[in-house]
């Protein structure tokens, strides 16, 4: 699986890096902040996608003696610098849009700014298509980062499409003079629009990097428990949960009842296991530690 996530992140790079840089070509010679602003997000994504691919090489390395838990900690600590990037990104565009509308807009040649939209806006599609169908099993929190690229990407290059097809209708006829507002008004809602998706990735991986548990993660394992205990007698029982990237860490501590004193390691190991299975999630991605105890001062 992780060899597939870091072929699906190598092609998008080269496909975001492409959009970039002919977005950046195309918006100095139309003269369009807004095709500019395109390229900048793109290029931000794409030196970010490289950051995620080698975030994704390093949770695929066994634990070590200076990282003894893994690297998933460092999932959301990429993300939140992905995301926090594009806020900013977006934030900058929106006061420089404001400030080109105060100045009553600009000139734009629509006619290659509408042929670049067209072909931006089938190009992101085609790869909005193919990333989400590859990550239907893949599941990857990285990969469902650039998923929200890429919609933002089809998103933008639809409203850039939509204006400059606008723009270009209105030339040579009596609201001609409304042409220079197009592009920095379409600049203007496209920041705008664009913050909420990456404020929201900053906010959970920011969650993440806190260690705050989630709340439904802390009711499944709370109610799981609670069912061992009526099933096997539990005086009490304790844990501690964690979701981190992909990483799901759970800690459970149990005081076990008088009757199971002369239970054998294996007998427990047995409970061990079933608690286990009924967590689920097995695989290189769970931290499970369940331990026992007699003494209810080691909860």
């Amino acid at each position: 699986m992780a060899g597939i996530e870091q072929r699906v992140l190598k092609i998008s790079i080269l496909a975001t890096a492409l959009i970039a840089c002919s977005a950046i070509g195309v918006g100095l010679c139309a003269g369009s902040q807004s095709i500019i602003f395109d390229g900048l997000f793109n290029a931000i994504d794409s030196g970010m996608a490289l950051l995620s691919l080698s975030v994704s090489k390093l949770l695929v390395k066994q634990p070590g003696r200076r990282f003894q838990q893994g690297y998933w900690h460092i999932e959301p600590m990429a993300l939140a610098l992905n995301g926090s990037v594009l806020v900013i990104l977006c934030a900058h565009a929106f006061l420089t849009s404001l400030d080109s509308l105060m100045q009553g807009g600009r000139e734009l040649a629509f006619g290659t700014a509408l042929l670049y939209s067209l072909a931006v806006l089938v190009g992101s599609g085609v790869m909005l298509s193919y990333i989400r169908h590859m990550n239907r099993n893949l599941r990857s929190e990285l990969i469902q980062l650039d998923i929200q690229s890429w919609l933002m990407s089809t998103l933008i290059s639809a409203a850039l499409l939509l204006a400059f097809v606008l723009g270009y209708l209105l030339q040579g006829t009596p609201y001609a003079s409304l042409t220079p507002w197009i592009d920095p008004a379409i600049l203007a809602v496209l920041a705008l629009a664009l913050i909420p998706s990456p404020a929201m990735t900053v906010l959970k991986a920011v969650k993440q990097i806190l260690r705050i548990t989630p709340s439904e993660l802390d009711r499944e394992i709370t109610g799981l428990m609670a069912s061992f205990r009526e099933r096997y007698g539990f005086e009490r029982f304790s844990h501690c949960v964690a979701q981190i990237g992909r990483g799901l860490f759970v800690e459970i501590q149990i005081v076990l009842p008088e009757a199971m004193n002369r239970w054998s390691v294996a007998e427990l190991d047995q409970v061990r296991a079933e608690i286990a299975a009924a967590i689920g999630r097995e695989g290189p991605n769970r931290w499970l530690a369940i331990a026992f105890t007699r003494d209810p001062r080691w909860l």
